[in-house]
């Protein structure tokens, strides 16, 4: 489970960007993770707790949303959603497409009091 070490990687860009602007609490950080990235939401979810804990984070709510991996297809240029659609386009059945959005993972939003 590599989460952990990328919800530790998380928490210190925000605890350096605290530090670097007088901040002394978190409210509320905000991750944007695609659906075709390598990172698994619940465990992001899972780790977090542990890892803020005795931390000015301690108390920040973490709030996740998962980016659609779309695609756009070469044949037709139609966009569409690659995990429902199973790979092939939705239109002309091609399976020949371009990645669009979904293999991002970052910090979207830190909310401080």
């Amino acid at each position: 489970m590599h989460e952990l070490g990328v919800v530790f990687e998380v928490i210190r860009t925000v605890l350096d960007f605290a530090e670097k602007n007088g901040v002394t609490k978190i409210e509320k950080v905000v991750l944007q993770i695609g659906e075709l990235s390598s990172m698994i939401p619940k465990y992001i979810e899972a780790c977090y707790p542990a890892a803020v804990d005795g931390t000015i984070m301690q108390d920040t709510k973490l709030e996740i949303e998962v980016l659609p991996g779309n695609v756009i297809c070469k044949g037709c240029n139609k966009v569409f959603n690659l995990l429902e659609n199973k790979g092939k386009c939705p239109d002309c059945t091609n399976g020949y497409w371009e990645l669009i959005s979904g293999k991002e993972f970052m910090i979207k939003e830190i909310v401080a009091c």
